[in-house]
């Protein structure tokens, strides 16, 4: 028996209703626009894709949105002066430093440049310092977008086993800081697994829930997961030009109870919560919050 579909698609949609409501009702009761400003640097065809897909979200939930488009060739100083501009322009209220950027630039250099109150990712070192305490500003794009998957279809994860393949400051440190913490969709134990843990396939199998983010293109096989499991594919990969996950979707979804696919899962939750996370800004910078006026970079 196949394991049931988790359509990231459709619940993102009904999420991305809510939000453009709370826009509409930002919009009116304080007459300011929340804007979302992308900078891309470099000509990669994904970065451009997501890009391109963030700015026509963006814009379908009544939020601003800025594309900024830099060459391959700009330096990290200059790239860094455009962070600057967009910390101190008060109409921006959320940056987004598409990554991956070129060589001649530092990545973390730049992510630790934008100001916290508009790091709309959670990736400023004072952002994950709030998430590991549990008293977040913003959640994590991508690791929100499958803790709200699970709440959504109703996966319990207290007392549950969560085993998370991957260690990436994107999606495996902050989602299992999210799992572990009190709270709704949380209260887990939570093993995160990597590239040196022993006895791979014996610790997924001990999973009562799954998540594959490690970038290898269906890594987790049939027999690396317990029958029942749910199992979330965060991957996104292109082989022979079509987009596949971690997973091995085919075999895997005969062996599981839930599981999501690629595309058409996670991906558009994550989008999702850039919108959600683009609205708390404006209002954290809006209201006039301690901190408000902090401008960094």
């Amino acid at each position: 028996m196949s394991a049931r579909l988790i359509d990231g698609k459709r619940i993102s949609e009904v999420f991305r209703s809510d939000v453009a409501r709370r826009v509409a009702e930002f919009r009116s009761a304080t007459g300011v626009i929340p804007k979302l400003a992308a900078v891309l640097t470099g000509d990669d065809p994904a970065s451009a894709v997501y890009v391109k897909n963030k700015h026509a979200a963006c814009e379908q939930a009544g939020l601003g949105t800025e594309v900024i488009r830099l060459p391959r060739e700009t330096t990290e100083a200059e790239l860094l002066a455009v962070v600057h501009r967009l910390n101190t322009d008060p109409a921006v209220h959320g940056i987004l430093v598409q990554l991956p950027v070129p060589p001649q630039i530092q990545p973390q250099r730049v992510l630790d440049a934008v100001t916290p109150l508009k790091d709309v990712d959670c990736f400023h070192p004072e952002n994950v310092g709030r998430l590991a305490q549990g008293r977040p500003r913003f959640l994590p794009c991508t690791p929100a977008g499958v803790q709200r998957m699970l709440i959504q279809e109703q996966i319990a994860t207290a007392g549950k086993h969560v085993v998370i393949l991957g260690r990436s400051d994107i999606v495996g440190k902050p989602l299992a800081l999210m799992l572990m913490q009190k709270g709704k969709g949380a209260n887990a134990t939570v093993t995160v697994c990597h590239s040196q843990t022993s006895n791979l396939a014996e610790v997924t199998r001990s999973a009562d829930i799954l998540v594959a983010a490690i970038g290898v293109p269906r890594f987790v096989t049939a027999d690396m997961v317990r029958p029942g499991a749910v199992v979330i594919d965060v991957g996104i990969n292109r082989v022979e030009g079509r987009l596949c996950g971690d997973v091995d979707f085919e075999a895997v979804r005969e062996v599981a109870s839930a599981i999501t696919p690629v595309p058409g899962g996670v991906g558009p939750m994550t989008i999702s919560l850039l919108l959600e996370n683009t609205l708390t800004a404006a209002a954290l910078q809006t209201s006039g919050a301690p901190g408000a006026g902090n401008t960094g970079g």
